[in-house]
Order: structure tokens, then sequence, then C-alpha cells
């Protein structure tokens, strides 16, 4: 019987293979196998792949600079109107 790092709850599985990576049946996060006799856990470690998909701003083609001081005046010229 082992417990998860994170939240403590009982794991009462075998595993066969050190690196193996499962995710806790009660917290979900991922933890990987780091010895099996006895059964251990610990965090496992971030896929870097993951972080590679995320939509960062400063990749993004269409980028365009925006000058929010003009877009204010714009609308405070509207308001003159009414």
């Amino acid at each position: 019987m082992s417990y998860c790092p994170e939240c403590e709850a009982v794991i009462d599985e075998e595993f066969e293979d050190v690196g193996e990576v499962i995710s806790c049946p009660e917290c979900g996060v991922e933890l990987e196998v780091i010895s099996v006799d006895p059964v251990e856990f610990d965090l496992a470690p971030v896929d870097d792949e993951d972080e590679d998909d995320e939509f960062r701003f400063d990749d993004a083609e269409d980028e365009e600079e925006w000058d929010d001081e003009d877009s204010y005046e714009e609308d405070e010229d509207d308001d003159d109107d009414v």
C-alpha cells in the first residue's frame, strides 16, 4: 500500500516498472512510480510538449499594437454627439 504525495490518498495497486506514470484516483495529479518494492510515488515531471501547445501572445503571427489612449479618445468623441 502506498500514498499519493499530493493528497495522501491510499493507492493500493501493484506496479512492475519504475518510471510508470499514473493518475491519482483521488486528486487526479499525475504520479511517477519511483520504487516498486516498496511502491513509492513522486509527482510526475511536467511534459514540455504540453507547454509548446499553449498559446503565447509573443508567438502570435497577427500581433497588433493597441493604443488604448486613441480608442478611449474616440469613445469620448462619440459621447459628445448625444
